[in-house]
């Protein structure tokens, strides 16, 4: 199933790639990847050469990190919450990485010593430690951890709109505003590299606590006696999932739904075991936001729609379906 996966996962970047507004076609696209990597072919226009290495295949590429690290937190927040529902979107961690990285380039704050990544950082970290504090000893039950988490997901993007309508211009209102509803538009090399290198990073962090992950799933007293440092782990997992979902709001704004639908479909198909689970989610999250970002891109085309609204209308009736499976709706 891995190697199905890898497989998947090549065809739909390439499949994507040629995927848009522009006409190009798999010789085109071969020639393109050609010539940026040294082999003797024949080089395209340089409009052309420009459209698909400059624009399109960072933006493909940046979709199929985005997703394995969405999928990857999400997996990681269910086992560690023991949380069917959790992921980073619904726990309101996306919104508040949203509000630090606004903050930062809007305002200003940090005075150019904090990066955009660096606020995003600090704001899931906030939202993190405020879920937490409003949970108390009282548990992680479904209905309680979720409702927390819209609360505290509302009352930063309150924060985020606030500090967009008071401090920006029109012009940078709306720029920021489809930024926030996830889009893949921006992305370019550089911050390609960067997201890539902490993601890749942060994954291989998650999956060496694979078998703590598994004792979490039955409860911290189970892994207390696996030998897992219960505490410890938990806020090493805990921060890694904030880093991974920090890069990606810098990178491309907030998308729902990812971290919760996807580790739920490869668990049905694998089960339960987090050093199978974690590896074949972060590639079934990785062609899911690919295919999701190129109907963003071909919907309503030439208009670029934001990719979290379709991961919205997709997960929203399957976030109802686990629901309503549980017996909480």
């Amino acid at each position: 199933m891995f190697a199905a996966g890898v497989v998947a996962l090549l065809v739909s970047l390439a499949a994507c790639m040629v995927v848009g507004s522009g006409d190009i076609g798999f010789g085109e696209l071969g020639r393109v990847l050609g010539g940026h990597l040294g082999l003797d072919v024949e080089p395209l226009p340089r409009l052309l050469d420009s459209l698909v290495w400059d624009l399109r295949v960072p933006r493909v590429l940046m979709a199929a990190v985005v997703g394995a690290a969405l999928a990857g937190c999400g997996a990681v927040l269910q086992a560690v919450t023991r949380n069917a529902l959790a992921e980073p979107y619904l726990l309101g961690v996306s919104h508040g990485a949203s509000t630090g990285a606004v903050l930062v380039v809007v305002l200003g704050v940090g005075g150019g010593v904090v990066s955009v990544s660096g606020g995003a950082l600090v704001g899931a970290l906030c939202s993190f430690a405020l879920l937490l504090a409003l949970l108390g000893r009282r548990g992680l039950g479904s209905v309680r951890v979720v409702l927390t988490g819209i609360v505290i997901g509302l009352l930063f993007e309150a924060v985020t709109y606030l500090v967009l309508m008071a401090s920006s211009d029109a012009d940078t209102t709306r720029a920021v505003t489809h930024w926030l509803l996830g889009s893949m538009a921006p992305s370019r090399w550089d911050s390609l590299t960067v997201t890539t290198v902490v993601a890749a990073a942060g994954l291989l962090v998650l999956w060496l606590h694979a078998t703590a992950l598994d004792g979490f799933a039955f409860g911290t007293d189970t892994a207390a006696s696996l030998g897992v440092d219960v505490r410890r782990t938990r806020i090493v997992l805990l921060v890694a999932t904030a880093v991974l979902t920090s890069v990606v709001v810098a990178s491309v704004g907030a998308i729902a739904f990812v971290g919760l639908l996807v580790p739920h479909g490869v668990r049905f198909l694998v089960g339960p075991s987090h050093r199978v689970l974690l590896p074949l989610s972060a590639l079934a999250g990785a062609v899911f936001l690919v295919w999701a970002d190129a109907l963003s891109r071909v919907a309503f085309a030439p208009r670029d729609v934001p990719v979290g609204v379709f991961t919205a209308l997709v997960g929203v009736p399957l976030f109802l379906l686990v629901l309503r499976r549980r017996g909480e709706l």
